[in-house]
């Protein structure tokens, strides 16, 4: 059964690979979806620039520019409303949101954390991970709740920790497969296998009981075509 392509947004806040890697998989009919709007948070990040090459509709909100997280949040939110989307990736957005910005979007936004969720919530995940000798790390993508990287967990991608690993090395070993796991996540939701009911994350009509392992439940390729950054 085909699916008019997904209508979705995407927030980052810097070097935007992940949005590079979904606007070529959309360009070559890999992913099912419509970019309507692109919005980044940081003036000079280098990701506004994959926006802008791919003809997408982009808005650099600067918080800073704001006098108050309520305020940066209103256009925020206006932008989303506006591009009338199904649903937001935070992909890199570097910023907190409010229980009411996401309440307002419940259901409809997923977030790409780079830990094996529960585990190291927030930041300097790479660090906290080798500090504490686990033996692999990885990426979860989850449903965005009010609570920080709280959210229902969807899927996961596990890479083993090697030793003499860095935070530096680790993170660039893992972004590949990031970009591979955000990837086959959206595909689902695109294909209408993953829907929300009430909070609940539903997997081809079932309840989600436990996160989809890439390379093992879920499978996305790299693309050729991509220079991971």
């Amino acid at each position: 059964m085909s699916h008019k392509p997904l209508p979705v947004a995407v927030l980052f806040s810097g070097r935007g690979g992940n949005l590079k890697a979904m606007a070529l998989s959309a360009e070559n009919g890999q992913l099912n979806i419509a970019i309507r709007c692109v919005v980044c948070n940081q003036p000079s990040a280098p990701g506004i620039t994959h926006a802008l090459s791919h003809h997408l509709l982009t808005h650099v909100i600067d918080h800073r520019q704001y006098s108050d997280r309520q305020a940066f949040e209103s256009r925020l939110m206006e932008a989303l409303d506006n591009a009338q989307v199904e649903l937001i990736i935070l992909a890199g957005f570097m910023r907190v949101l409010s229980d009411d910005f996401v309440n307002h979007f419940a259901g409809k936004m997923i977030n790409l954390h780079p830990s094996l969720l529960p585990k190291y919530r927030g930041l300097d995940t790479y660090s906290r991970a080798l500090a504490a000798g686990d033996r692999q790390h990885g990426s979860s993508v989850h449903l965005v709740e009010p609570e920080l990287d709280n959210g229902p967990v969807i899927a996961q991608y596990r890479l083993p920790i090697k030793s003499g690993d860095t935070p530096e090395s680790l993170a660039q070993r893992l972004a590949p497969h990031e970009h591979r796991l955000l990837q086959a996540v959206i595909a689902l939701f695109a294909d209408r296998a993953i829907q929300v009911k009430s909070r609940q994350v539903m997997f081809n009509g079932q309840p989600l009981r436990q996160a989809l392992l890439l390379d093992h439940d879920i499978h996305w390729p790299i693309n050729d075509q991509e220079q991971i950054e």
